[in-house]
């Protein structure tokens, strides 16, 4: 009789999980939250995505910021709510980096998530004082030559920047000082005045400086060139075999969220992201295309929490 009772609330609970992905999106709002600030690359990206999957859709979205805690925050909201496809995240990759760099997440990271599908990646480029150095290579020789005598900027411990400086010294076998800023234009105009040697940043907060020569791009740290500019050598070009770092924006959803309502979340996005005038604006962003199904993307971002603690401990870099 148990049994038979513990079968038949299995039953009911899958039928209702079935009915609500068959009735997804119901005529009530979905909420997109985003873990970093309005007006960012991360936010702008996200809202010009959903606003393009709301008319796709016929249904009202409305996107909240939830910045704040290495990203946590907003990440925290989604990872707690109801799995019924109306709270989805955006987020970046800092989502695979928190596991490690934060002693105590008030949610569990591969539990409690699921990734949907990736809305590109963002060109981050290696800018040092103008005239410093004539390449990476002749950085990297000097960094060598005087190991822990160079500097590099970042927008603090856990961020990309820091991460991307971290895996080109690991791979490429030099130390040097980590000097952490509060944000992007302080870190880059002090890089300009000579005061640090390098600075990975996002591309187009970089780009007018870079054109007005106060600062060198000397290389991307992602997979492949940016478009915003093409005549900059990835690291891994440069000479560096596995020293990419990616700084990735993806959508997310709670764990326990239907497959059936995942899949049309990423059919969707996906549909919205091969839009002419969507892949336009997101290119100005700078945010490269990263195409990837469903599966591809949480077995991705998964792969990323992995790598992400091998390059912790071979950098030596201590959790908040």
């Amino acid at each position: 009789m148990r049994m038979r009772l513990l079968l038949g609330l299995i039953a009911l609970i899958a039928m209702h999980g079935f009915a609500a992905a068959q009735n997804w999106p119901a005529k009530q709002p979905i909420r997109v939250i985003v873990s970093n600030t309005p007006g960012s690359a991360i936010d702008l990206a996200g809202r010009l995505v959903f606003d393009q999957v709301s008319k796709q859709i016929g249904q009202t979205i409305i996107v909240e910021n939830r910045p704040g805690a290495a990203n946590t925050i907003g990440i925290r909201a989604v990872a707690s709510a109801d799995p019924d496809g109306y709270t989805i995240l955006v987020t970046t990759s800092a989502i695979a980096i928190a596991p490690h760099t934060h002693k105590n997440l008030p949610y569990d990271t591969t539990g409690d998530l699921r990734g949907v599908i990736p809305l590109g990646n963002v060109s981050n480029v290696m800018v040092a004082p103008a005239g410093r150095f004539k390449s990476l290579n002749d950085l990297v020789a000097a960094a060598k030559a005087k190991p822990g005598a160079l500097s590099y900027a970042s927008i603090g411990p856990g961020s990309t920047g820091h991460f991307s400086a971290e895996r080109l010294a690991v791979t490429a076998g030099f130390k040097a000082l980590h000097v952490p800023y509060k944000g992007s234009p302080e870190a880059v105009q002090d890089v300009a005045a000579g005061r640090v040697d390098f600075f990975f940043t996002a591309a187009v907060p970089a780009l007018g400086m870079i054109r007005e020569k106060k600062v060198d791009a000397l290389a991307v740290s992602s997979s492949s060139r940016s478009s915003l500019l093409p005549d900059v050598p990835t690291t891994v070009q440069a000479g560096y075999p596995n020293s990419e770092y990616n700084f990735w924006i993806g959508v997310f959803a709670p764990a326990a969220t239907p497959a059936a309502i995942l899949t049309r979340l990423h059919d969707e996005a996906r549909k919205a992201l091969m839009k002419e005038e969507v892949k336009e604006r997101l290119a100005k962003l700078g945010v490269e295309p990263m195409d990837m199904n469903r599966e591809q993307f949480d077995a991705y971002f998964r792969k990323e929490i992995e790598l992400n603690g091998e390059l912790i401990k071979a950098a030596n870099i201590s959790a908040n």
